[in-house]
């Protein structure tokens, strides 16, 4: 049996997300579609990097039941080099305008670790969710920023910046470190006023094979922090180095694994293909009902 039945929780979580001025549900899993404007992304880099594909590519997010469109505009997979504010801005910007202007109703996140980037993002389009792969050890004003405009907050673990992040990374115990690091930072964001936090476990950011595998295999560990998780496994090398194939090769493992993280918890599946991440979340829905 894969669900117990009655099988009652002893915490209590946060299941909505303040944005816009609207309490977005998540009691019921969603998918979060990811829009990558770089020519360097380790799947999809140059694939949208005019206004038309863009813009195809947001229309697909949505007609497919994607809930919220993730925008990054400077790749950040292990051994990726950094660019400068200026360029990822000039990337991103346009991709945001135009996304804001097709789609006014979509629920939009930013895929930055920089403030003036969010600045002036949200000086453009108002409200968006912060997803921030360094949880906020990047920029020391983050938190400071977040705090002040109101936005919510995908607060992510991970070990170094993208081109050393993967030298070898070592941890005694990943999931009682990557625990420890979300609570303290889960702290100073609620110190400052932050109340619409999402937790990211960082699946592939400064973590081998193994610690991936531990972490998701514990999922249900990040319960303790009544928030909502977000799992964003989509084609990694956790899947496709396992299995010896390659990136393109590999979103039947995709689903394998977004389907265990459903079962552990998730409540947002950051994908690149969302049709897919879409009926997963229906069939693994289908099941859990049975359990009530």
């Amino acid at each position: 049996m894969l669900f117990a039945k009655n099988d009652k929780s002893f915490y209590k979580k946060k299941n909505t997300v303040n944005l816009n001025g609207n309490l977005v549900d998540l009691s019921t899993p969603v998918v979060m579609g990811i829009l990558n404007v770089t020519p360097d992304s380790f799947y999809d880099g140059g694939e949208y990097t005019n206004e038309t594909a863009i813009l195809k590519r947001a229309k697909q997010i949505v007609e497919e039941g994607g809930r919220f469109i993730d925008i990054g505009a400077m790749s950040t997979r292990p051994g990726a080099k950094e660019i400068s504010s200026q360029e990822e801005l000039d990337r991103l910007l346009p991709a945001v305008r135009a996304v804001k202007k097709e789609f006014p109703e979509a629920l939009i996140s930013i895929d930055t670790y920089r403030t003036e980037i969010i600045q002036s993002v949200y000086n453009e389009i108002g409200d968006f969710i912060v997803n921030d792969i360094s949880g906020g050890t990047f920029d020391s004003k983050m938190f400071e920023t977040v705090a002040e405009l109101h936005l919510p907050y995908i607060l992510m673990h991970s070990k170094g910046k993208s081109d050393s992040m993967q030298n070898n990374p070592v941890y005694d115990d990943v999931l009682k470190e990557v625990i420890l690091f979300l609570s303290a930072q889960v702290q100073k964001l609620k110190l400052l006023g932050v109340c619409d936090i999402i937790i990211d476990p960082g699946f592939g950011f400064g973590k081998m094979v193994d610690h991936n595998y531990e972490l998701l295999n514990r999922l249900d560990a990040f319960k303790i922090f009544e928030l909502p998780v977000l799992v964003g496994i989509s084609r990694k090398a956790m899947i496709w180095r396992e299995l010896g194939i390659t990136p393109d090769k590999s979103l039947n493992g995709t689903t394998v694994l977004n389907t265990l993280a459903l079962t552990g918890g998730a409540d947002i599946l950051r994908v690149h293909d969302v049709k897919e991440a879409v009926e997963t979340l229906k069939l693994v829905g289908k099941i859990k009902s049975f359990a009530k």
